[in-house]
């Protein structure tokens, strides 16, 4: 493991669930958990058979959704038996879900707790009053996956709604006065960065603090900075006289001079933050957070700016589940997706079409990745949803405030209205000034599938973002030279930023001629090919557009849709670049890899097209290399010509030989010499 991925290890150990151990436990909670898909047995004298021991994370669907719309949708339970030592009497408890799917019930010693309506966010309960003290106490959480009208997504039909207590739990036990854990399942604190510079910075931090005790309790509220050495750089302390009512809510200020400014990729420094609660001398609760000092700024028709210097949005999406896993995945799983995102080069993530990990965001803080958080407002609507709409954008502001990856909260994906008075437009205008109200210092943005600026329910956001499948469900590949000029000529003031793009590839399928002939919704030939030849051809007009502010390709990764059967693989979406069991890179990844990965590299396309049944074929080589040729059959080294842009090199005129034949591509950097070498029988 290199210095880099130490670093980042440590700070998202550092920062995980956002706590610090100081004056409060969390306890991981994940063990011990038994099972029953359906509900349970209301006849208490009927003996229920039908558990099994599960550990958390665990979904019900990571088999069933991926092979077709028979999968299994509705209520499942989880128990869990557990003690409570005595002498937590007098402590507070809560339980911290990461993440159930979709709706929780939770119950203690047969006591209904709460309910909680969505797959994506976390929640908080308290449990003080309900358990046992120094006793055997029995949790239950029903779980419940059916899609409902009222609850965000409200259908499957683009991607699955798996079930399950997917996420971690934990058991947090606090002291009577606490930073607040219940505020929408929040860190409780609050970080706010203005006049960020490489001078100053001011930092701000609001703290909401609770006191369970029966007076006003007079305590200091310190807040520290920290560097990555662990040296302190800023300080203030406040006292302040709790009310045993309501919520304090306690702000603060702190500069920093000369920071060190998280700077992307090439420098992701974060500095570490701690809310301390000091009573008589002792720290009775404490909550550390990470501190990234940035700048991000969106200038119409130029691009995006971090820390006020131009940055490349090279930009991937994301969806949360592999292959025989469903969305149940551990730490080391979401860890290996985000390697390979920055295996490819890319410097964004769109993380569609829901809230996701905050281990993930946590990690996207220490690698450097510019971050794009949304709520599953997709697809559809039905007119019952606005409340849940309401709340999960709440989930997702408040939870992830303090990370300083994330640029831009995302209210919508391709939901219309006809005219701005109808409901889809009204409860975006509605989403946005929640996201203003609550953190005027980001971004906002709505998705629109069409390519006009003018759609009523997109203008109400900061940014319009559009996706754009050129080639595969409208027009031809190139029309997206068209699209784009137009907009920069007719809207230069505007904001915009391609959020889809791309063609579904099945690794299986080759073709020996860029053909437009295929049916992308009912079709069963998606060859490989031909999603190669769209990613080649649109990002070579996307790199020489800055008034596409950041662009997303779709997708990172195969995923599960269990409403569809297209491309000759069922219930799979196969616009991914990489396979859903994440064991094959497709030719499209190697391309961006040469655009966007400055490390040396060249690699031949159309490698699994392996029986060639012409004898004159060409080759293409993506590289960023210098002096790229090719050889065939050991023969004298040529030269190709330009394809799309100076990464794209094509050798036309090839004549193969019957049987095996050898291309071997070579090219160099600083002397040098990288190669690649496929086969292919004619």
């Amino acid at each position: 493991m290199n210095k880099f991925y130490i670093i980042a290890f440590l700070n998202v150990l550092l920062f995980l669930q956002g706590y610090a151990q100081e004056g409060r436990q969390i306890i991981p909670f994940n063990d011990g958990w038994t099972f029953r898909k359906g509900p349970l047995v209301a006849d208490v004298h009927q003996a229920d058979t039908a558990w099994t021991n599960v550990t958390i994370p665990h979904t019900w669907n990571n088999k069933d959704m991926q092979e077709g719309k028979n999968f299994y949708a509705g209520e499942a339970c989880y128990q869990k038996t557990f003690h409570i030592a005595a002498n937590l009497n007098g402590k507070r408890l809560f339980l911290r879900f990461d993440g159930v799917g979709s709706i929780a019930q939770l119950y203690v010693n047969n006591r209904f707790i709460g309910e909680h309506k969505g797959s994506y966010a976390a929640f908080c309960f308290e449990i003080t009053h309900s358990v046992k003290y120094g006793e055997e106490n029995t949790i239950v959480v029903k779980a419940n996956n059916k899609a409902r009208e009222d609850v965000l997504p409200i259908n499957n039909f683009l991607f699955g709604i798996f079930g399950g207590i997917y996420r971690p739990v934990n058991l947090l036990i606090t002291n009577d006065i606490n930073i607040t854990a219940t505020d929408y399942a929040s860190p409780g604190i609050y970080i706010t960065q203005d006049h960020v510079s490489n001078e100053k910075a001011m930092v701000g931090v609001t703290t909401k603090i609770e006191n369970k005790q029966a007076h006003y309790t007079n305590v200091q509220v310190q807040t520290v900075i920290r560097d990555r050495q662990g040296k302190r750089i800023s300080i203030t302390v406040k006292e302040v006289n709790l009310s045993p009512q309501g919520i304090n809510i306690i702000h603060q200020e702190l500069p920093v001079t000369s920071p060190h400014l998280w700077n992307g990729l090439k420098d992701p420094y974060l500095y570490s933050l701690t809310t301390s609660l000091i009573s008589n001398g002792h720290i009775i609760d404490a909550v550390t957070q990470p501190l990234g000092l940035r700048r991000f700024e969106i200038v119409a028709g130029k691009g995006f700016f971090l820390n006020g210097q131009p940055y490349a949005m090279h930009g991937v999406t994301r969806h949360q589940e592999w292959q025989d896993c469903g969305n149940a995945l551990t730490n080391a799983q979401h860890k290996a997706d985000l390697d390979l995102i920055r295996e490819i080069g890319a410097t964004t993530i769109r993380f569609a079409h829901y809230q996701q990990s905050g281990y993930l965001y946590s990690l996207c803080d220490s690698i450097g990745f510019v971050v794009w958080a949304e709520i599953p407002f997709v697809n559809n609507f039905s007119g019952k949803e606005s409340e849940n709409a309401r709340q999960q954008l709440t989930e997702l502001i408040r939870q992830n405030f303090n990370h300083p990856s994330i640029y831009v909260w995302g209210m919508h994906n391709e939901v219309y209205s006809k005219t701005p008075d109808e409901h889809v437009a009204v409860l975006t205008r509605q989403l946005n000034d929640l996201a203003k109200t609550e953190d005027p210092r980001r971004y906002t943005v709505a998705v629109s599938g069409y390519g006009e600026m003018n759609r009523p329910a997109n203008l109400a956001t900061d940014i319009q973002g559009m996706n754009r499948y050129f080639g595969w469900y409208e027009g031809s590949i190139g029309d997206i030279e068209k699209w784009v000029s137009g907009l920069e000529k007719n809207y230069p003031d505007y904001k915009l930023m391609l959020t889809e793009y791309g063609a579904d590839g099945n690794i299986n399928q080759h073709t020996d001629s860029i053909s437009t002939n295929f049916d992308p919704v009912n079709g069963q030939f998606f060859p490989e090919t031909y999603q190669t030849a769209t990613h080649v051809q649109q990002w070579a007009v996307i790199e020489k557009h800055p008034y596409i502010a950041a662009s997303y390709l779709w997708n990172m990764f195969e995923f599960a849709v269990p409403m569809w059967n297209r491309g000759g693989v069922n219930a799979r979406n196969l616009k991914g670049l990489i396979t859903y069991d994440r064991k094959q890179k497709k030719d499209a990844f190697y391309w961006y890899k040469a655009n966007w990965n400055p490390e040396p590299m060249i690699y031949i396309a159309d490698r699994r097209n392996k029986t060639r049944q012409p004898q004159r074929v060409h080759a293409e080589v993506f590289s960023n290399l210098e002096k790229v040729t090719l050889t065939l059959n050991n023969s004298a080294p040529i030269s190709g010509r330009k394809g799309a842009n100076n990464k794209d090199f094509i050798f036309d005129d090839l004549q193969l030989k019957p049987g095996i034949n050898i291309l071997t591509a070579s090219g160099t950097s600083n002397g040098k010499v990288y190669t690649d070498t496929i086969t292919w029988n004619h």
